[in-house]
């Protein structure tokens, strides 16, 4: 393999420095090196002629180095870079043009990134999935959504294969930018030209719905994806959970559960916890406690999330028996207990004033365990964070400096309480 190692000057140029002469004709493998002292002190660049270009025409990667300068805001360099490789007999091979499209489309500059893409399509250089994507991401940021409109269609001319996963991008791209009108008439061509709507496409539109649409389009989106006969996936799931915890419809969260069936396995128990926490949302206990024997009932093992539902809504209630009968059950299941669950027994405790009997509950527990949250976030988004949980999360936030463990954590949390009641009654 011989090498020529290109470098450029301050002022512009390219020079070829006095070493064995580089047969530009030759079809087996050369390595270039380009030398930009703006950037970095050494940049290989590989230098491999493509397969489907006929000829001596030689190839030259200078993607790294494009990739460089767009990152340092300086797409005007990457040009004359690109300038000075054609000017000395070499050609950029397919990476260097999509470095170099990139390059302009994230610094502003859609003439010259547009014009760079013309000139891949009219090469013989067939446009990846990636650029693709990466295209319509940094146009999709500017607003231009004519321009990536555009190049559906000059895909859809040239390459007809690429057409379905260019049809997600784009709707994925406006999905992500809340516009649905534009996503919806993506779909509607992508429908029309015979091409199936697969489930990750469809998953999408309840995401973006979720986000930006209202409850009515959302389950509009998830009827169309069930009648696609295609099941909605975890993410999904979690999507259309929220939408429905945001605007406090636990009721519509209940039935939408039920309907994409409670004894699905490949979601593990998210389904029946989200069922439970429409539930403790409301402090309906008896439906809590039925839906949670029915769980076991269905063969699913309960979590710690589960378990934390559930110690929540007993310790918001007072209900202390119930309390210690959730943390026996956590114990029997080998279920190690996190920052909520503690929370749950000393806000309980110092809320009905029974300090003096929490060490009785706790010291059954591992308190040299470092404190850690394994709950899912839901449960916040319903319920919130108790005093305790927030006081710890403040404690370990500013004071970083101590390995933390409940017991710590507890006593701070303790002292703090007695002292603030000291201070009222002296008050």
């Amino acid at each position: 393999m011989s090498c020529v190692a290109l470098s450029i000057p301050k002022t512009p140029g390219l020079r070829k420095d006095v070493g064995a002469p580089l047969p530009i004709g030759s079809r087996r493998r050369r390595d270039v090196r380009l030398n930009k002292s703006l950037t970095t002190p050494e940049i290989f660049c590989q230098q491999k002629p493509e397969s489907n270009v006929s000829g001596g025409d030689t190839f030259v990667d200078c993607s790294s180095l494009i990739q460089n300068l767009s990152r340092k805001r300086m797409p005007h360099l990457a040009q004359q870079l690109l300038l000075e490789v054609k000017s000395e007999g070499f050609l950029p091979n397919k990476n260097s043009l999509s470095a170099l499209i990139l390059c302009y489309a994230d610094n502003g500059l859609l003439p010259q990134a547009q014009a760079v893409w013309d000139e891949m399509l009219n090469s013989s250089f067939v446009p990846n999935v990636r650029l693709v994507s990466q295209i319509f991401d940094a146009y999709g940021k500017m607003g231009c959504f004519d321009e990536i409109n555009n190049i559906v269609d000059q895909l859809s001319l040239r390459y007809p294969n690429l057409l379905p996963k260019v049809y997600s991008l784009a709707i994925s791209c406006y999905g992500k930018l809340g516009k649905l009108r534009l996503m919806e008439e993506t779909l509607k061509k992508m429908v029309s030209r015979g091409f199936m709507v697969d489930s990750a496409t469809g998953n999408d539109f309840i995401r973006y719905y979720s986000i930006f649409g209202s409850l009515a389009e959302m389950e509009t989106a998830y009827h169309r994806l069930k009648g696609s006969r295609h099941l909605i996936e975890e993410e999904g799931i979690r999507a259309m959970s929220f939408a429905y915890i945001k605007e406090r419809k636990f009721y519509e969260l209940g039935e939408f559960l039920r309907e994409v069936g409670l004894r699905r396995k490949n979601v593990g128990n998210l389904l029946w916890n989200l069922l439970l926490l429409s539930y403790a949302a409301n402090f309906k206990m008896k439906s809590l406690q039925r839906e949670f024997l029915s769980m076991l009932e269905a063969g699913f093992q309960p979590d710690r999330t589960t378990f934390n539902i559930r110690a929540v809504a007993f310790s918001k209630m007072s209900l202390f028996w119930d309390l210690h009968l959730c943390l026996e059950h956590m114990r029997c299941e080998k279920v190690v207990p996190d920052l909520v669950t503690y929370g749950c027994l000393v806000d309980a405790y110092l809320d009905k004033r029974k300090a003096r009997n929490l060490d009785f509950v706790i010291n059954k527990m591992n308190l040299d365990d470092p404190p850690l949250v394994l709950t899912d976030p839901f449960v916040f988004e319903v319920l919130g964070k108790g005093e305790f949980h927030l006081s710890a999360e403040a404690f370990m936030e500013f004071k970083r400096q101590r390995g933390w463990t409940y017991r710590e954590l507890i006593a701070v949390y303790l002292k703090k309480q007695y002292r603030r009641d000291q201070i009222f009654w002296n008050y």
